[in-house]
């Protein structure tokens, strides 16, 4: 079933002054969610088009079968002299960001480097490059020695993390006690085993010619599991010098591995950021990412003064692009484009700030019988006209999926809400509300009594010239 979407009010995201009245074309590889709404913000100063199809959706998805990364990049460039594109990106993470950096190499257009992406999305060659370059910001980890569809190997110490060597999404990969929870979570059917296979094997071909040393990604990944605060480091490398754009925090249901929020700013403290700074730049150059938006997701223990990297995305985390919007004037997106031809994005002027803080809401459900209502269009309306800097998602899903959901993921998520407020408690305070409009349970409020290190109260309060 489709997804329904509802923009921030253009009032709300005010362009920066002074860009330039026109700009080559450019190409935007599977454009879809918040890269729909990010990269249309910019439409008329960057004119683009867009390849790609939307996994989630049907009738799109059926092109995976039979997709093939290098005919679709061939075909690509044999539009581009035509179609006038002269730059291409993606923030795409299964397809998009590697197919945008060899559309780029082949172009001679600026872009991520082909074996720099590789070199972060297969996650047990990540695992060892940092072992290298940062030890102390690793964690322990071993090739699962079965493979997709077979038998758990006895010989496993638990608890374990264990996650798929490709993917993305968070799929697959959660925290499992013992082996009868190993063997739920890897006991694939036929249709399953179909969908991983094809999911997989575009990026397989690639890595196999350009880094063989990296093994297969058919393959699961064991990491001993790590307690402590969930953060991203959002930036970006230009001309080989890397720049920090900001950290979000990762929040998660009480008990669960499942995102229930993300907020920006977050108080991490600064031994933590500059560990965060100093990882990235050491990995990144080691993997030679010289160009081109990163996001980190790392933990820190504060007690311990402890960073774990959990893994390297060679692309922006879009889903975050709009917070750093609301509260520090930066367009992520805006970031993006100039990358792809090429610009300093350090260059660009600033909006003004809409918000102190802002956060993006994940609504779940952990009950596999349970049909969270899909708002109405009264509702919607009335979340426009109530909150005009909302921006809602929601992802109606039948039964079929819905399970599937709770196999790879251990939760259902029917919903986003992102929203901004004058300081912490403004921003609790309007997600309720909005929460109680759309009929669902607020992400906000609730378990945030058991769960300290999740409370909103936690974030700085800021102050706005003209508060909402």
């Amino acid at each position: 079933m489709k997804k329904t979407v509802m923009p921030v009010s253009p009032d709300e995201n005010p362009r920066p002054q002074g860009h330039r009245a026109t700009a080559p074309r450019t190409l935007v590889l599977f454009n879809y969610d918040w890269d729909r709404l990010g990269f249309g913000r910019w439409s008329a100063e960057f004119p683009h088009d867009h390849a790609g199809f939307d996994l989630f959706s049907f009738p799109s998805n059926a092109r995976l079968p039979g997709f093939d990364l290098t005919r679709f990049v061939d075909r690509l460039a044999r539009r581009a002299p035509r179609a006038g594109w002269q730059a291409v990106t993606s923030n795409h993470e299964q397809f998009g960001a590697l197919a945008a950096a060899l559309l780029a190499e082949r172009m001679g257009w600026p872009g991520t480097p082909v074996d720099a992406v590789l070199a972060c999305q297969h996650k047990l060659h990540a695992r060892h490059m940092l072992q290298q370059v940062a030890p102390e910001a690793n964690t322990g980890f071993e090739l699962m020695a079965s493979r997709y569809g077979e038998p758990v190997p006895d010989d496993i110490t638990y608890p374990v993390f264990v996650k798929p060597v490709k993917a993305a999404f968070s799929v697959l990969a959660r925290k499992v006690r013992n082996r009868d929870e190993l063997a739920a979570l890897a006991r694939f059917g036929a249709w399953e085993l179909w969908v991983i296979r094809h999911l997989v094997e575009p990026f397989e071909r690639i890595a196999q010619a350009r880094l063989p040393e990296a093994g297969s990604a058919h393959r699961m990944l064991l990491e001993t599991p790590v307690t402590a605060r969930q953060y991203n480091l959002d930036g970006y490398v230009f001309d080989g010098e890397l720049r920090e754009l900001g950290i979000v925090e990762s929040v998660m249901y009480p008990g669960t591995q499942a995102f229930m929020r993300f907020i920006h700013p977050c108080a991490l403290p600064a031994d933590g950021r500059s560990k965060a700074l100093d990882v990235a730049r050491r990995f990144l150059a080691a993997a030679g990412f010289t160009h081109g938006l990163f996001n980190m997701e790392f933990f820190y223990d504060a007690a311990t003064d402890k960073l774990t990297v959990i893994e390297f995305n060679p692309r922006m985390a879009a889903q975050f692009s709009d917070l750093y919007l609301r509260v520090d004037g930066i367009d992520l997106h805006r970031v993006a484009l100039e990358l792809a031809h090429g610009r300093d994005p350090a260059l660009l002027p600033r909006a003004g700030a809409t918000a102190g803080v802002a956060a993006s809401f994940v609504y779940r459900s952990f009950d596999p019988a349970a049909r969270p209502p899909v708002p109405t269009a009264a509702q919607r309306r009335a979340l426009a006209r109530e909150f005009p800097d909302a921006m809602l998602f929601c992802f109606p899903k039948g039964a079929g999926q819905i399970a599937r959901d709770f196999k790879w993921l251990g939760s259902y998520r029917y919903g986003i809400l992102h929203l901004g407020g004058r300081d912490a408690a403004d921003l609790a305070l309007r997600c309720a509300a909005a929460s109680t409009l759309l009929g669902w349970p607020s992400p906000c409020s609730q378990h945030d009594a058991d769960s300290p290190a999740g409370s909103l109260q936690a974030i700085p309060a800021f102050s706005l010239e003209s508060p909402r």
